[in-house]
Formats: C-alpha cells, structure tokens, sequence
C-alpha cells in the first residue's frame, strides 16, 4: 500500500477518535468535512487520469481534491497576512522541491537508498512551515510546493520541447503531496503549541483561546475598541 494511502487512513483514524479535533478546528475543518476529503482523495486515485496535453495529466486524488482543499483553506484564512505568507512559502517551498528534483540524480528507485519524493516531501514540508509558521498557511503551503515543482516542470518541458510526461499528483507525486502537507502542519502544530504554552502565561495573558486561536478577551477587547480577532 502506498505511503500516502497509509497516512490517511492513519489521519482518519485519528479523526475517528477524536484525536485531530484540535488540529481540524485550527484548520477551519470540521471531523465530517475532513472525513469527506480524505475519502474523495482515496476515491480519487482510482478515477484514470485526465489530459490536458499530450504530455500533460491529473490525477483526481492526488491533484484536484488536494488544490481544491489548499484553495479553500486560502479563502478561509484570518488576515491577508496569513494569506501573503502562505503564497510565500507556496512558491519557496515548490522552488527547493524542484531545484532538490534536478540536483538529485536520476535512476531507478532499486538503485537509489531511499525514494527521492520522500524527500521531496520533508524539504517542502519543512519549509512550508518555517515560512508559513500558523496551522492553515504551513498546510497549504505544503500541498502546493509539490503541485508547483510540477507544474515548473511541465512549463520547462514545454517550453524546451522535452517529450517527458507530467502526470499532477501521479504515483510518487500524491505520496508527496500528503507527506508534505501532513508533516507541515504537524510541524506546525508541535513547535506551535510549544510556543503557545509559553507565550500563553505572559504576552498573551489577557487573551481568551477561541476557534483554535488566541484571540483578544472581551476586557481587552473593550479597551482597545477592536474586533478581538488575531491571526
């Protein structure tokens, strides 16, 4: 069973249980919507893969859903800070996965010591959440850095004249994909909790803890006149 097959049913499980509740809501996903998700890239890998081009295809699960999912979670972002930093670390992230793409020697998987497209997936993960730095920016950001690698790819093809195929969110790519985007927002979730506990019992004090995120408390709130809302 593919890796990122493995993950998934892993997540759901978790999901199941009630142990990503907390991750979800930081996400702006509810467990059922989450569920629906993971069922339809599962589902999705199945379904043949479209042409667009001659040498270029996607695949449902491992290319539309995912987009879909990343695109969603942009709309849904707080501020457009947050939205700027997930754009940012998107395209720096899809960057050192295509430049790591064409250091990396070339060859079949039996002759290399591990499958580059894991590797692929913790370099943009890990930048993924180092530029995005909340929950939804680091997992948006590590959806698409494998989906932009992909898509510099079929751009360089193209316009060389290279006859090599893309395939978006094909085999190695959607077991990517999911690595990336999970490993980004457990990252994400780890360091920023970490973060959180410490900052919690002094500069954010006074703040209440809404939706996943610290917001300001109603006394604060009065006080300044704002809306309460932070990123």
């Amino acid at each position: 069973m593919p890796v990122g097959f493995m993950i998934l049913v892993f997540v759901s499980v978790l999901i199941l249980l009630g142990v990503a509740h907390r991750v979800l809501d930081r996400l702006r996903l509810t467990d059922g919507g989450a569920l629906a998700v993971i069922a339809a890239m599962l589902v999705g890998t199945f379904i043949p893969d479209i042409g667009i081009t001659r040498n270029v295809a996607v695949n449902v699960g491992g290319a539309i859903i995912p987009v879909a999912l990343a695109v969603y979670l942009f709309i849904r972002a707080g501020t457009a800070k947050e939205r700027t930093r997930a754009v940012v670390a998107a395209l720096a992230a899809g960057a050192a996965v295509y430049a790591l793409s064409k250091v990396l020697p070339a060859g079949p998987e039996e002759n290399q010591f591990m499958n580059y497209y894991y590797l692929y997936a913790i370099i943009g993960g890990g930048i993924a959440y180092l530029l995005g730095r909340s929950r939804r920016s680091a997992f948006i950001a590590g959806i698409m850095a494998i989906v932009l690698s992909d898509l510099a790819q079929a751009v360089v093809n193209w316009y060389t004249g290279s006859p090599g195929r893309t395939v978006f969110g094909g085999a190695g790519a959607f077991d990517a994909t999911v690595i990336a985007g999970v490993f980004a927002v457990v990252l994400a979730e780890v360091i920023g909790e970490t973060r959180e506990k410490i900052q919690g019992g002094t500069a954010k004090k006074d703040m209440a803890f809404e939706r996943g995120e610290f917001v300001q408390g109603k006394d604060n709130k009065q006080r300044n006149g704002g809306d309460g809302n932070e990123e």
